[in-house]
């Protein structure tokens, strides 16, 4: 069989496997727009809302409560975040903060939410 047949084959594979893998669904990762996130955060007592941006990004505005653990460090702040409560994600258009669902369901947690589509969805008033 041709070397170059092979390597191509093998590059097709890959890319399909990393844009499947970034924006495939997270299983048990619940969907919310910002209706129904701004309701069921104040409807939750149990609950821990991290935002998953960085640094900078936080500074231009951020929903009000939340703790900011970037995801670019999160695997080793991972302990910061208590196994009891419901975690409410989000970042700046939804994709970190899949990513970030998929690390702590990795990690056992199983009470998880999302702002769908991230900050930018975001209807409700933004802390600074």
């Amino acid at each position: 069989m041709d070397y170059n047949l092979l390597i191509n084959i093998a590059t097709i594979i890959f890319v399909v496997w990393f844009v499947y893998s970034r924006f495939a669904g997270v299983k048990g990762l619940k969907q919310l727009s910002s209706a129904q996130f701004q309701n069921e955060l104040k409807g939750n007592p149990n609950k821990i809302l991290i935002d998953v941006r960085e640094p900078g990004e936080v500074k231009q505005g951020y929903i009000a409560g939340a703790k900011n653990i970037p995801l670019s460090q999160f695997k080793q702040r991972v302990s910061e975040i208590p196994a009891d409560k419901t975690v409410f994600l989000y970042c700046r258009s939804g994709m970190r903060s899949k990513q970030a669902a998929r690390i702590l369901q990795k990690k056992g947690f199983r009470e998880l939410a999302h702002l769908q589509g991230g900050i930018m969805s975001w209807k409700g008033k933004l802390a600074k």
